[in-house]
């Protein structure tokens, strides 16, 4: 199942430097394993914010739910997630 994922990422001011480098450091690590498991297929920042727009290959709803969850700055996004499936006009077959 494929998810568009936009994320745009809100932390407090009240934040500490140090705490917000150390989330950061976390969510990488986490988002690259993701990624080299096939399940974070794609992500782009959005120019001039702090957001980006991702895209997940996953099996279920709920492991979508399961992986946004163990964001580590999943405390401080606002998400907007929509369902995408094959467009029968495209010219791929591995787009799946």
């Amino acid at each position: 199942m494929l998810f568009k994922v936009e994320m745009t990422v809100n932390p407090p001011a009240s934040l500490d430097t140090r705490t917000f480098e150390e989330i950061k450091a976390r969510e990488k690590a986490y988002s690259q394993e993701l990624q080299r498991q096939k399940k974070w297929r794609h992500i782009w920042r959005v120019a001039g914010l702090y957001a980006n727009v991702s895209i997940f290959d996953v099996e279920s709803h709920d492991e979508l739910h399961t992986i946004l969850m163990g964001l580590p700055l999943y405390p401080y996004m606002d998400m907007t997630i929509t369902a995408l499936c094959r467009h029968p006009s495209s010219i791929h077959d591995n787009d799946i």
